[in-house]
């Protein structure tokens, strides 16, 4: 449920060509998780081949050199060892079209001649201000970090006294608004809580926006502290009921509401919107697979990932030092590139990195704090104890949690906890944002206008209203 960080580095190339003249401005739009970069390649031609740089527009860089690059029979390719990055493509029409990866991710990126402006997504539910209620900027602590972290609180009006709900973000870092792809899920659910008569205070998370600390460094336990501070600094606030805060965490918010429930008597409620309900690994594993399978991945490619996957997470699970478990996992990656097991396939290494650097790389992407707690994480430890209300609701079409086993795996451990205020839904046709969708794949989410159902949000904006009476 990581997502990746995207970092565009390149360096001195030289080209070899047939004919065609290649020379000149290409400019290609690259649409990768979180951001839309626009990148610009310029070519001229040397006494040996061409040469190249590269801009990102998007990111305030320009001249850029890259490193290998070449333009053999009406075929363009470069790569960028020290960002992991490698580009195909093939001269059709005038165009370039190709495949831009990276840490064995896989993005669709042609080049054209034309120069390409950058559009605004449309964002329909996207509230502008003035807002119709009362919006602050807050900031409370963390004591048992000792950091500072920093959100918005809006209520209904500036005077009262509401129930409040504390938005707990999604894995990877992100700010207040949950901002990706150019939606603002939070920002959206905020609006529509408050205008509803519910006060919501969301924040950045730590080592993000004007929040202070180190996401890098944090696992879940550590975002659940957070969470659990913005409850404690509710119950200062005069115009928040103290009787009636409760935490909505969406997907591994969705772990923490949970674990900050089940240890204070603070929390009155409790919306888990994709939260899961079983082993990091199990969810991972079926993530990947259910990913896979809507992108198109045979069979057998999605059972050999899966065999080498399993034999990872159990590693993981198992280990009991970190420094033990990174030797393991280097020689148990450094023998799958070179001799892959009967039934497993080595991942595809970008062109221009060593073995050694590759199997590093993966090594790093994995032995992490957050992926080693996760991986290890039942969630059920702690829904096991949750007494307060809790509500619980999945997309039909989420694939990085899907809906029938997670909700069953939360039930259950619920029922184990005799809690018996318990609401479970399944939204028709939603993916893993609550965006109307046709598959359900990530791919999918950027080009969606809609940020979140409005189905959803009068269920759950229903739903509170009638625990907080």
């Amino acid at each position: 449920m990581k997502k990746a960080a995207f970092l565009i580095a390149f360096s001195l190339t030289s080209l070899v060509s047939i004919a065609q003249d290649i020379t000149g401005q290409w400019n290609g739009m690259l649409k990768v998780p979180g951001a839309q970069l626009r990148l610009v390649l310029n070519i001229t031609k040397t006494d040996t081949g061409y040469s190249a740089t590269m801009d990102s527009p998007d990111q305030g860089a320009a001249g850029i050199p890259v490193t290998t690059t070449t333009f053999e029979n009406g075929k363009l390719s470069f790569s960028i060892p020290a960002g992991h990055i490698e580009y195909t493509g093939e001269l059709k029409d005038k165009a370039v079209v190709g495949t831009f990866k990276q840490n064995g991710m896989e993005f669709p990126m042609n080049l054209s001649r034309e120069a390409i402006e950058k559009k605004e997504p449309k964002r329909p539910q996207e509230p502008k201000e003035p807002f119709a209620y009362y919006s602050e900027d807050v900031t409370f602590t963390n004591a048992k970090d000792n950091i500072t972290l920093a959100g918005t609180l809006t209520l209904p009006k500036k005077e009262g006294v509401y129930p409040v709900v504390i938005l707990v973000s999604g894995s990877g870092p992100q700010n207040r608004n949950e901002e990706l792809l150019g939606h603002k899920p939070f920002l959206v659910l905020a609006d529509y809580l408050t205008k509803q008569g519910i006060g919501v205070l969301r924040y950045d998370d730590r080592g993000v926006g004007e929040s202070k600390g180190d996401f890098k460094t944090a696992t879940t336990a550590d975002f659940a502290t957070d969470a659990a501070s913005a409850v404690a600094y509710l119950k200062t606030c005069k115009e928040c009921n103290a009787k009636k805060i409760g935490i909505m965490g969406h997907s591994e918010g969705g772990v923490i509401a949970p674990m900050v429930a089940a240890q204070s008597k603070d929390v009155s409620f409790i919306v888990l919107l994709a939260g899961t309900g079983i082993p990091g690994d199990e969810l991972l594993l079926l993530q990947q697979e259910a990913i896979a399978r809507v992108e198109g991945a045979t069979d057998a490619e999605i059972a050999s990932s899966k065999a080498t996957n399993r034999k990872v997470f159990d590693m993981i699970k198992s280990a009991k030092d970190a420094s033990i478990l990174n030797a393991d996992l280097t020689k148990y990656l450094t023998n799958l590139q070179k001799n892959p097991p009967k039934g497993e396939k080595a991942p595809a290494k970008p062109q221009g990195l060593s073995d050694e650097g590759f199997v590093a790389l993966q090594v790093s992407q994995i032995a992490n704090p957050w992926m080693t707690y996760f991986i290890k994480y039942n969630p059920a430890t702690a829904l096991e104890k949750v007494k307060c209300a809790v509500l619980a609701v999945n997309g039909e079409k989420d694939l990085q949690v899907p809906p029938k086993e997670n909700l069953s795996a939360i039930n259950k451990a619920l029922l184990k906890a005799g809690n018996k205020n318990v609401t479970l839904h399944e939204f028709p046709g939603l993916n893993h944002l609550f965006q109307e969708c046709k598959t359900g794949s990530p791919n999918e989410y950027a080009d969606i206008e809609q940020t979140f159902s409005p189905d959803a949000l009068a269920y759950v904006a229903q739903w509170i209203n009638n625990q907080t009476k």
